[in-house]
């Protein structure tokens, strides 16, 4: 046999070792060239933001957004209170707040039946009487205050201006609906003519008990004899 084709140790060994080379190279194909999963990133999805509204004009222009201050009235006090003058008052106050405003009756006021409790509107006037012309009112607007000693309402007095009362046939509660006379002035007026007999002037009111010049002022328009 040929010297090339004898085999010793040293060629078993090589060819061993070719062959575990070769073992380990198909493991690492094997495994090694296996496919690997590469992650692919997903979008998020996109979310939109609504615009805030702005506010409306209408909103803005609510009472919330701006509150009303309160609204006051003038009202003028005139005759036997403390302080006469105009005063600032609370809309919806009331005659009584217009006198206190006023700094109350002074001494000797004689208001008479004057309405303490009626509502008074901007630019009414408010009259006290005192021992000479007895008698209180209130002037302009719808409120209404009794008259002089006994007093009259203002709304009286305007129902009493629409036809004139006879002085000499007038009953107590035709008088009364004169402006500055109440029960006491009606009477005192029926005494008069009870006494004289009849009213031949209505100059002649002048001499009844409780009745001054303001009050005869606004009496007189609206009388006959």
């Amino acid at each position: 046999m040929p010297r090339w084709l004898t085999f010793g140790r040293e060629h078993v060994a090589v060819v061993a070792a070719v062959g575990l080379i070769g073992m380990i190279w198909a493991v690492w194909v094997l495994f090694g060239a296996r496919t690997v999963p590469i992650a692919t990133a997903v979008p998020s999805p996109v979310v939109s933001e609504a615009p805030t509204p702005a506010p409306s004009a209408d909103a803005a222009s609510s009472p919330d957004a701006a509150p009303t201050p309160q609204q006051t009235i003038r009202v003028h006090v005139v005759g036997a209170v403390v302080t006469p003058g105009v005063v600032s008052l609370p809309v919806g106050s009331r005659v009584e707040d217009a006198l206190a405003a006023a700094g109350g009756l002074a001494e000797g006021a004689r208001p008479g039946e004057l309405n303490l409790a009626a509502v008074v509107v901007d630019g009414a006037q408010v009259v006290v009487g005192d021992r000479d012309d007895p008698g209180g009112e209130v002037r302009g607007g719808d409120a209404t205050g009794g008259g002089a000693a006994g007093g009259a309402s203002g709304a009286a007095g305007g129902a009493g201006a629409s036809a004139t009362v006879d002085l000499n046939t007038a009953t107590a509660a035709q008088l009364e609906t004169l402006p500055g006379v109440g029960p006491v002035t009606a009477a005192a007026i029926l005494a008069w003519r009870e006494e004289r007999g009849r009213f031949t002037r209505i100059e002649e009111l002048r001499e009844v008990d409780g009745i001054g010049e303001k009050t005869y002022a606004r009496i007189a328009p609206h009388v006959r004899v």
